[in-house]
């Protein structure tokens, strides 16, 4: 097939099944990065003087998004990125891909900075899975490596934290609060406290798969192992279920976030008046009188 667009006669890399287009690969690049620079200017993510720490993890998505960062923000001398990798003790997996995020560093020039769950906080995931608590162990990896980038995030004087969450990861999260019945946190899923560094998402409407091509056609060091952990998890079992429907009817990962985008403006918001507590234990803000990391390290003492 020839790419869809007017007046090009390349072949195309990919067919867009939910747009019914086909792209070569100079315009599937033009695609993807239109997505981005659309959510960017929608959601005010980039701002004049933001020092901007990005969550590097090493995989694909990361990858690519300091990349692309690199590549739109490279005239701007009034911003500054820097990335942030965090070693949760995964025996035989983050190694591999913390190897991986500190080549994309160099071969980008960003500077990274790299933490640990062990340094931290004393102790390491795999011996939080050790202890055959109830929950996944994505839910008690989410809480801490959530804590440890926005606090780290601060010390080095971050004005906004990027992850690379795309379209997939945030219609998995959508579906899985809307299944629990948690309107509290569907209302919150975008929402920004002062008490802790604002997040961005700037891959939030790019398809994984079409992040993982554009990497591939960036030439980035990517790798494709998976965590060992996550087919524990809630969201594995929401992922099958998205990516089926997908498979089915094409379009639908794209459905659910234009019609959860509607209804948020229906949902009950955080309000900012109302100041979250401090944790009694670390002292950073907290719905309640000790965080949810500080309950993890008290029950890892058991």
């Amino acid at each position: 097939m020839r790419c869809s667009k007017r007046n090009c006669n390349n072949p195309a890399i990919i067919h867009q099944r939910y747009s019914g287009l086909h792209f070569c690969e100079a315009h599937f690049v033009d695609d993807v990065e239109r997505k981005v620079k659309k959510e960017m200017r929608k959601q005010l993510m980039v701002e004049k003087g933001d020092r901007i720490a990005v969550a590097l993890s090493g995989g694909k998505d990361s990858s690519a998004l300091i990349y692309m960062f690199k590549k739109i923000f490279h005239n701007r001398i009034d911003l500054d990125f820097f990335a942030i990798a965090v070693d949760e003790g995964i025996n035989g997996y983050r190694s591999i891909t913390l190897r991986n995020a500190e080549k994309v560093a160099k071969e980008l020039g960003m500077v990274l900075h790299q933490f640990s769950f062990e340094q931290e906080f004393g102790f390491m995931l795999d011996e939080i899975v050790a202890k055959k608590f109830e929950q996944a162990p994505c839910t008690f990896c989410g809480v801490l490596r959530r804590k440890l980038i926005d606090r780290k995030a601060k010390e080095l004087g971050a004005t906004k934290v990027a992850t690379a969450h795309n379209l997939d990861d945030e219609v998995q999260t959508i579906l899985i609060n809307y299944i629990r019945g948690d309107i509290e946190r569907l209302g919150r899923l975008y929402g920004r406290r002062e008490e802790f560094v604002p997040r961005i998402k700037p891959l939030r409407g790019v398809p994984e798969k079409e992040i993982a091509l554009y990497a591939l056609i960036a030439d980035l060091p990517i790798i494709t192992a998976d965590c060992p952990y996550a087919t524990r998890s809630f969201r594995f079992t929401v992922k099958k279920m998205l990516n089926e429907f997908e498979r089915k009817h094409p379009g639908t990962k794209y459905s659910v976030m234009r019609g959860y985008e509607r209804l948020s403006e229906f949902l009950p918001r955080a309000q900012p008046e109302r100041k979250l507590l401090r944790c009694e234990r670390c002292g950073d803000a907290s719905a309640s009188n000790i965080c949810k990391a500080c309950e993890i390290i008290e029950n890892m003492k058991y």
